[in-house]
């Protein structure tokens, strides 16, 4: 079958989700936190280790590490797309209001002439 997707991809109408519960394709800065938390767990427990020589607190400082990343990652991204979103927001309100009252009275940047246009 040329359409049937091969065992270890997933179905094309199915989204990835890691755990089962976080959809890394679809929720903004979910891929990113990820990716940059299993580096800072690697770099963590690697430098633990050869700093220590210790294999079992190297991979609990790997986990803290992957832990505090991905969070500081994940914070991070979510507040600068919050912040977007609210300028974009803004953007588009202030479009819709120069559209609608564009030469009219009611627009800021025209000059109000008190009496003028009888000349």
């Amino acid at each position: 079958m040329a359409g049937a997707p091969e065992p270890g991809e997933p179905a094309e109408g199915k989204p990835f989700k890691l755990l089962g519960i976080l959809d890394v394709e679809n929720i903004p800065c979910a891929r990113d936190s990820i990716l940059y938390g299993s580096l800072g767990s690697v770099v963590a427990g690697l430098g633990h280790f050869l700093l220590t020589s210790r294999i079992r607190k190297s991979c609990d400082v790997g986990v803290g590490g992957f832990i505090l990343v991905t969070l500081g990652c994940w914070f991070h991204c979510r507040y600068n797309h919050a912040k977007l979103r609210i300028q974009e927001r803004i953007a588009r309100e202030g479009i819709k209001n120069k559209i609608l009252y564009e030469s009219t009275h009611l627009d800021p940047e025209r000059k109000q002439t008190n009496g003028n246009n009888s000349n």
